[in-house]
């Protein structure tokens, strides 16, 4: 979604954008696709999409991938949109493997990146401010949507086992 908000705005004059960028908003916060549809539809009727066809035409190209992202609730969008929090962790990841410097074996390096990933994700009260906002929220969206890919099912299914059991 940002890719294509940044592409119809490099198709604008500078001293224009605070206007696409609100018809823009429109179409990436509409509730269902025939809303985003129609944001789309007044926006290449009005006088600006007049003036920039080409952000229509970039719109309309892309919308068949633009519209699987309208799927999911609209908190859990503004984790998904932004490239903030994957440009974060590549940043983490760096990190940990620069301070090493050098890795006895494959295991020792996927050893420190996964517990980057795991700091990243859970990281002490210090240092809070560094997970995503709406993280946790989106994490629990994302569960229902891709149940086979996180392995979360898995652990629900432990987590059961365990308190099931008798003493």
């Amino acid at each position: 979604m940002i890719h294509l908000a940044r592409a119809s705005l490099r198709l604008s004059s500078a001293r224009d954008h605070p206007e696409p960028v609100q018809a823009l908003k429109a179409i990436c916060a509409a509730p269902t696709e025939q809303a985003a549809a129609q944001a789309l539809d007044d926006f290449e009727a009005s006088g600006l999409g007049k003036r920039y066809p080409a952000i229509v035409r970039t719109w309309r190209s892309a919308w068949p991938g633009f519209t699987p992202c309208l799927a999911f609730p609209p908190i859990t969008r503004t984790v998904v949109h932004s490239t903030n929090m994957v440009e974060s962790i590549n940043s983490r990841l760096r990190k940990a493997t620069r301070n090493r410097g050098h890795f006895p074996s494959e295991q020792a390096a996927s050893k420190v990146l996964h517990l980057a990933v795991r700091e990243q994700s859970n990281p002490e009260a210090r240092d809070a401010n560094h997970v995503a906002a709406h993280w946790k929220e989106a994490l629990s969206r994302f569960s229902l949507f891709f149940e086979d890919r996180l392995g979360i099912q898995w652990h629900q299914a432990t987590c059961k086992r365990s308190l099931t059991r008798p003493p």
